[in-house]
């Protein structure tokens, strides 16, 4: 019985593939439905209209990025009932004797560290809260204390495999290891890191002046009550060790990403279950496995089977062929396009499908520049981009989108125009700094 798809109507399978990618991506951009229910819909599609068939379709999802960012999100879950990341934004605030300056950096580099180990977005859903209540006693605007933990979340998530879902993705589809990215992404990000830092003292140091009464509020706060389960505390750091461990000697212990990260997901559950009872432990999974970004899975799902369909219709074979001549089929220009493309576009439009089209295209980009090897530059190209392009707008990524909704809610709205105006700029920068990094090490 012969397996494959026949188009439906004979209709031209890359036109008709074009189509409901670009069809569901628009309709992304609106927000008006869902992207989860519109990236599914779209992978039934490109099925039911006969451009892949059932197997094909399975086969286009990248289940070592779904398991990453699974076994990932169940650790952070757990990990978080321990209050440790509340205890870490406290203790860092009373490091700087609660000068609001010194708090707006500490609290910054708290959180480029934690979206570099985690993931940004969970990352800001920890810190946002505590930042509020701590600009709230020392009675300064929470504005530039939330605009801030917005940029270095997207920038520290860009230093590692499992800070940001395109670096995942770029990762797991090419074959780069944890250490691939600290090495060649990491010493750019600490640039960008120090001068965005500098950057954000300038524009608002105006706004960050307290009186010592309420520097000596915040200094009576007291960490150690912000730790609610120092069993688990323990149990979660040596788990978090051992699965950092994993990810830097993944490739000398030939295992991928997701195996690591599950393993790490399923012995901490274990570790938290074991001396309860059967109805105790039902309680707890239930409880962990609810804070799983269960759209965010099923949206990577649909996308996956969405780009093999484009895939499969050649039509990311065509638009290689179109980069290479709008580039002149010069190396150094099609790097230096697809960082600055990526940036752009990024800060516009969710940066997720674009690096699921992006990865494809560059793969088939190998033999004209000379093997897959030559490629390098423009992973690297294409991660900084795409992470760092999410800074320029406030719907450039998911984080932004976050902390704005609980910026919100605590009565301090952070509006589309005002954070544009600075935070663009400060994109722009760091996209500048890139350009320079990646120029000189590898062009």
């Amino acid at each position: 019985m012969n397996t494959d798809p026949q188009v439906i109507f004979g209709w031209n399978p890359a036109w008709l593939a074009s189509l409901i990618f670009a069809a569901v991506y628009a309709l992304i951009v609106t927000e008006r439905v869902n992207r989860a229910i519109l990236a599914m819909l779209g992978a039934c599609l490109m099925i039911l209209c006969g451009l892949l068939n059932q197997e094909a379709a399975i086969r286009g999802v990248d289940f070592n990025t779904i398991g990453l960012l699974l076994g990932m999100m169940v650790i952070v879950s757990v990990t978080g009932r321990s209050g440790v990341f509340q205890y870490v934004a406290i203790w860092s605030a009373k490091r700087v004797q609660a000068r609001p300056s010194g708090v707006l950096i500490m609290l910054s580099l708290v959180t480029a560290v934690l979206s570099a180990l985690l993931d940004n977005v969970t990352t800001v859903l920890l810190i946002v809260p505590v930042t509020l209540l701590i600009t709230e006693e020392l009675q300064v605007k929470p504005y530039p204390y939330l605009v801030s933990e917005i940029l270095f979340s997207n920038i520290g998530g860009t230093a590692t495999l499992v800070g940001d879902p395109p670096n995942i993705m770029i990762g797991s589809s090419v074959g780069l290891t944890f250490n691939d990215f600290v090495m060649n992404l990491t010493p750019a990000v600490l640039v960008v890191v120090a001068v965005t830092a500098a950057c954000i003292y300038f524009i608002w140091r105006k706004d960050l002046v307290t009186t010592e009464a309420n520097r000596a509020r915040v200094m009576k706060f007291n960490e150690r009550e912000a730790i609610t389960d120092a069993r688990l505390l323990k149990q979660s750091l040596s788990v978090l060790a051992l699965v950092t461990a994993g990810f830097i000697l993944a490739h000398a212990l030939h295992l991928q990403p997701a195996t690591i990260a599950m393993f790490g997901a399923a012995l901490l559950l274990l570790l938290d279950n074991y001396r309860h009872g059967s109805e105790e432990q039902s309680k707890r999974v239930h409880r962990a496995l609810a804070d799983v970004e269960w759209v965010t899975l099923l949206f990577f799902l649909g996308l996956f089977m969405l780009v093999h369909g484009l895939e499969s219709a050649g039509v990311i074979r065509a638009m290689a062929e179109r980069l290479l001549v709008a580039t002149g089929g010069d190396r150094t220009t099609t790097v230096l396009a697809v960082l600055w493309g990526s940036a752009i576009l990024s800060a516009f439009i969710d940066n997720i499908p674009f690096v699921a089209t992006m990865i494809p295209l560059i793969k088939n980009l190998a033999p004209s520049f000379g093997g897959e090897q030559a490629l390098m530059p423009l992973w690297w190209a294409l991660s900084l981009g795409a992470c760092l392009g999410g800074n320029g707008t406030l719907i450039g990524a998911s984080a932004n989108l976050v902390v704005a909704g609980l910026a919100d809610r605590s009565g301090h709205p952070i509006r589309f125009l005002p954070f544009l105006k600075s935070a663009f700029l400060l994109m722009l920068l760091s996209i500048a700094i890139s350009h320079v990094y990646i120029y000189l090490l590898y062009l």
